[in-house]
């Protein structure tokens, strides 16, 4: 049996959306990118979505939008995927990493320990779908203390008057915090729509703002759509129209906008998201759960709580008691047995880059710890019950024979 870890979610109407898109002779940004803008919106419960091709140019905008720069620090987790950290990089910055919980999410203890007065931003991030403590975040950037050691050196930082929150969602689109879209727990939540995300356009992104009164968020989201395009003041749509050729380059933007025929994938599959795929990726980390919760090695994710419900975009199993070696040698015997799985994330610190910036995992032991003994199994709406109850039993078999080696040793 061959099990793939993470494929698109293709059916008809995934298909038939980007057909349409191809023979309405329009296939850059135009009206699809709009309605699932609108879509996007309408799910997460923020006032407005921009459709950007990348998480990590949704990032990039945004920390370019609050003024951050050189000589400013932005606090992030040292467990993510390294576009978190890269993001802060490619605007001058400095990412300072802290550790995580044991839960995968960022320390709220340990963020206010690392703030300082260059810190401009906070970005959280939601690992596997799982929100962060966004309550005991906002107690923190709102202390007056904290407020006092901010510095504004721009004019949207002295707008807020406070460390700004951007999550980074690349994982949870449709999970839930206290009852409601987890995305508006911020100022601001980025998505990713990338290839293996629950709801994708190949490659994408989406910012959503949920920014507080002070702001005029359809001004902001008119100003930040422009910046998607150069900084131009028309849209391609826009200028295609009879007497519309005319524009003008108003400041210094990026060019990352979504094309249309990249929407329309994303479009057809959010339309039946909360409804149909959302509920059989539960299903599929609910029967994870069922096979392996007898196990004493199973340490189990989180998964729901009475606070937050996970999107399910990862099932990440911790085994108690492995080595990083064991672990390995669990994945290789999985894969070589026809089951693509994965391990999210090598933290940061342990890539060359940032050790040459300095970085030490020694310096984050949770984050160590998780990623040693972590197995991303797969999980996605195709997946059958014979393909999970396989998985079940080749993941329980690897590991056993680990621990069998163990004790022997």
């Amino acid at each position: 049996m061959r099990i793939p870890f993470s494929p698109p979610f293709v059916d008809k109407d995934v298909i038939d959306e980007v057909v349409d898109t191809l023979n309405s002779g329009w296939i850059t940004s135009g009206p699809k990118v709009k309605s699932l803008e609108n879509e996007i919106a309408k799910l997460t419960e923020c006032p407005v979505a921009i459709c950007v091709n990348s998480w990590t140019s949704g990032a990039i905008l945004m920390l370019k939008w609050f003024g951050v720069k050189e000589g400013d620090e932005v606090i992030v987790p040292a467990y993510t995927y390294s576009a978190t950290a890269l993001s802060v990089l490619h605007c001058g910055a400095t990412p300072v990493m802290v550790d995580i919980e044991d839960d995968f999410t960022i320390s709220p203890l340990k963020v206010k320990q690392a703030i300082t007065n260059k810190t401009k931003v906070i970005m959280p991030v939601d690992f596997a779908g799982w929100p962060c403590d966004y309550d005991a975040l906002h107690e923190v950037i709102h202390e007056a203390g904290i407020i006092s050691l901010f510095s504004p050196t721009s004019e949207k930082q002295e707008k807020l008057g406070r460390i700004l929150l951007i999550s980074d969602a690349a994982h949870s689109i449709g999970a839930t915090y206290k009852g409601r879209s987890a995305a508006v727990s911020c100022d601001v939540t980025i998505l990713s729509l990338h290839a293996v995300k629950n709801i994708t356009t190949a490659e994408g992104g989406c910012i959503c703002l949920n920014l507080p009164n002070a702001f005029n968020i359809q001004s902001e989201f008119s100003f930040l759509k422009m910046y998607t395009l150069n900084g131009q003041s028309k849209s391609a749509l826009e200028k295609s129209k009879a007497g519309g050729w005319k524009y003008d380059i108003l400041f210094q933007g990026l060019k990352i906008n979504m094309p249309d025929l990249n929407a329309a994938i994303g479009l057809a599959q959010i339309k039946k998201y909360k409804t149909n795929l959302l509920p059989l990726r539960k299903n599929v980390a609910m029967s994870y759960y069922d096979g392996f919760k007898s196990f004493q090695w199973f340490i189990n994710p989180p998964l729901k709580d009475e606070t937050r419900e996970s999107s399910y975009h990862l099932f990440p199993l911790r085994i108690k008691g492995i080595t990083e070696t064991q672990r390995d040698k669990i994945v290789d015997f999985i894969m070589g047995k026809g089951i693509a799985v994965n391990v999210h994330f090598i933290p940061m610190p342990m890539m060359t880059l940032f050790k040459s910036l300095g970085y030490n995992i020694a310096d984050f032991p949770n984050s160590y710890k998780n990623f040693a003994i972590e197995i991303s199994l797969p999980i996605y709406p195709q997946l059958q019950y014979n393909q999970i109850n396989y998985i079940i039993a080749t993941v329980v078999k690897g590991i056993e024979i680990q621990l069998a080696e163990k004790i022997e040793g």
